[in-house]
Order: C-alpha cells, then structure tokens, then sequence
C-alpha cells in the first residue's frame, strides 16, 4: 500500500502508511476492536461509577468521566497506533480519502470499530451489574446541543489529521487525549465526536446514554463535519512547508 501523501492533504489516520507493515489487515483488524471496545468501556464505565460516586453532582460526574475517557483514548492510540485508524470511523474515512488506506482496510477498520464498540456496552453495563443493553432514555439533540457536537467533531477531526503530519504516535495520543478531555467541557454535547461511540450509547441508559433519536442527529451532525474538516485541512496545509 503506498505512504499517504502528507504533503497534499495530511488527512490519514495516525501512521496509517505503517498499518500494513506493522499487523497487516488482521493485525489492524483486531487493534480496531480491540481499541474501540476498550474505549466504549472507558467512557460507559467510567460514567456509571462516577453517577453512582456523585449522585448530587453531575458537574464532578462529567469531570470524572471527561479525565477517564481522555486518558483512555490518550493510552489506547500510543498502545495500538502503529496498526490502527484511531477507533473512529471518521478518521478512518479520512484516511481512505487521502489514500493512507485502501477501500477493502477502510471497510474492515469501521467494521472491526463497530463490533468493539457493541462489545464495549455489553462490558460496561455487565461490569457493574446492569442489563447488558438497556435502552437510553436521555434526550440530547436539541439546536444548540447539535451545534456543539459539530464543532466538537471538527476539532477532534482537525487534531488528529494535523497532529498526524509527523507520525509520532505519542504526539497525536496525547493531542487527541488531551482535547477530548477539553471538549467534552467546552461543548454542550460533551463531544461524543465518533459513530461508533455514539450508536455504543444508545444501549446503555446510564449517565453517557443517548436516545436513538438524538444519537441520529448527532450522526448527521458528526457526517457534516467530515467534509468540513477535510476542506479545513487542505487549505490550512497549503501554508504548510
């Protein structure tokens, strides 16, 4: 598979030019999976136990929820970068558009995301003595909410394509750990940023619960964004060196 061509656009996943010499598409296919459920877990679980730690403070809830999840994502892409597409379907998209992946890796990368993000709810919900799948009952989608979680995709999308230029996975696990934690307290979604996470959701009606109502508009919103960030990122690097 060829390199991504950086210079154009530098739109791929992080080191998505390294995918197949690193694990191949078993290797990336698991990573996926793996990362992903891990992750849903993260975020599910760490939810729950901070609701049930501070039933009267929803505001020290998200904070716990905000540090957990940043810091799992932050770990989880300097463990599984090097063979993986950031457990996003998005980025993934975003790398098969800049050619950092073939159509055949693109597809098995959000499939392998979604089946770890399932895998992601059932273990959450199991692990502190819930119904495996319960459906949520939060309703999340209204004007201003929507709004946020564009915004809140962009800028996951513009780190990630951007940090990536140089490679170094560290750098891009610590720059999207580090604005998810951010984003999920500036924006007034709480940046779900990711259809895998955000369809994981809605079977857990717990504190990160969505409708299924809501999560397809957060869908369309995160869709929207897509286009956006890919037209940002070209224009942003032809200022570049």
């Amino acid at each position: 598979m060829p390199a991504p061509d950086v210079t154009d656009a530098a739109l791929a996943a992080p080191v998505a030019g390294s995918m197949p010499a690193r694990g191949g598409l078993v290797g990336m296919v698991t990573a996926e999976a793996t990362g992903t459920g891990l992750l849903v877990t993260a975020i599910i679980g760490s939810g729950i136990a901070a609701d049930q730690a501070f039933p009267d403070s929803p505001g020290t809830a998200l904070l716990v929820n905000a540090i957990t999840t940043g810091a799992a994502v932050a770990a989880l892409i300097c463990t599984l970068g090097a063979v993986s597409a950031a457990f996003n379907p998005l980025v993934t998209l975003l790398a098969r558009a800049d050619r950092g992946l073939t159509t055949r890796q693109g597809l098995a990368a959000i499939l392998a995301q979604l089946v770890g993000a399932g895998i992601g709810v059932l273990a959450a919900n199991t692990m502190f003595a819930l119904p495996p799948l319960t459906l949520a009952s939060t309703e999340r989608a209204d004007g201003p909410v929507l709004l946020g979680e564009f915004i809140a995709t962009l800028g996951l999308l513009l780190v990630v394509a951007l940090t990536a230029r140089n490679g170094n996975i560290t750098r891009i696990g610590l720059a999207v750990g580090g604005y998810i934690t951010a984003a999920m307290w500036f924006t007034s979604s709480t940046a779900f940023a990711n259809p895998a996470v955000t369809l994981a959701r809605i079977g857990t009606d717990t504190f990160t619960g969505i409708t299924p109502s809501s999560a397809l508009a957060f869908l369309a919103l995160q869709a929207v964004a897509l286009p956006a960030t890919y037209l940002l990122v070209r224009l942003i690097n032809r200022s570049i060196p």
